[in-house]
């Protein structure tokens, strides 16, 4: 009888592992910055026929820009989302938004 050549499965070894759940973290180091030394610029998307505007790069940790996101939201009256460093609105709000934002001390590229 001869000897298979061709072998089923996997081998693990050093550096593979069986379990699937455990993802490697990710040491992204946030450097945050305070809001003066910002310098913030507004993108616009039109995203299935309606506009998004965008707010970027915020050099923030997560919940200091999840808590930023939930202020502006009340005070535009809008709807919007926090995608890494940065903000996204419905609408087209960039008067509006640049506004709130410059009363809590940020500055924008010119």
């Amino acid at each position: 009888m001869k000897e298979n050549l061709f072998e089923m499965g996997a081998k693990f070894e050093d550096e593979w592992s069986s379990d699937n759940k455990n993802k490697p973290s990710k040491n992204q180091s946030i450097e945050v910055k305070t809001p003066e030394k910002h310098q913030l610029h507004f993108a616009k998307e039109k995203r299935r026929g309606k506009v998004v505007t965008i707010v970027k790069p915020f050099h923030l940790e997560k919940k200091e820009l999840q808590a930023l996101l939930k202020i502006l939201k009340k005070k535009l009256g809008t709807g919007g989302t926090a995608k890494e460093e940065s903000l996204e609105f419905q609408g087209e709000i960039t008067e509006m938004l640049r506004g709130y934002l410059e009363d809590l001390g940020y500055r924008f590229k010119k």
